[in-house]
């Protein structure tokens, strides 16, 4: 019962501010309802446009990220890892996405007697590729950087 009272009470108050709000006559309550009404939709109005303002920020990043991305074209980092048993290497490449810049790398690997174990491959929004590749038993020792360059060189002709 005490709940129900409290519960009242709050929307008399809430009605006598929306009442001093509007200078309406407490006679009309359409009027207090269509203050309400005009509130809620400017509160939503408001809202719309902070979504419209985070969009356009977030358009703006990412064509930023994209212009960033495209100034670095071509990035090709090797590790060698020398054990017991073979030499390998662990080939990251980022450059921009192009038909048959897959088959280009993976020729050039193959050119220099590289077997290629693993590899992760995405395309979006930029062709990128972590590999892991073995170095074939008959093959002669190679050097980081001769694999750069030559990963380098499939990539610009292609």
């Amino acid at each position: 019962m005490a709940r129900g009272m409290h519960k009242r009470a709050t929307l008399r108050r809430k009605l006598h501010i929306l009442r001093s709000r509007s200078a309406s006559s407490p006679d009309r309550e359409s009027s207090v309802v269509s203050v309400a009404l005009f509130l809620y939709i400017h509160k939503l109005k408001m809202k719309l446009a902070g979504l419209a303002r985070d969009c356009c920020t977030l358009y703006a990043t990412n064509k930023r990220l994209l212009a960033y991305s495209r100034l670095h074209k071509n990035e090709v980092r090797v590790e060698k890892v020398v054990s017991d048993a073979c030499q390998s290497y662990i080939i990251r490449v980022t450059c921009e996405r192009r038909r048959g810049r897959l088959v280009s790398i993976l020729e050039a690997l193959e050119k220099m007697g590289l077997n290629l174990m693993q590899a992760r491959i995405s395309c979006t929004p930029l062709f990128a590729m972590e590999a892991v590749a073995v170095a074939a038993i008959h093959a002669q020792p190679l050097e980081e950087r001769d694999v750069r360059e030559a990963l380098l060189k499939a990539i610009e002709q292609q």
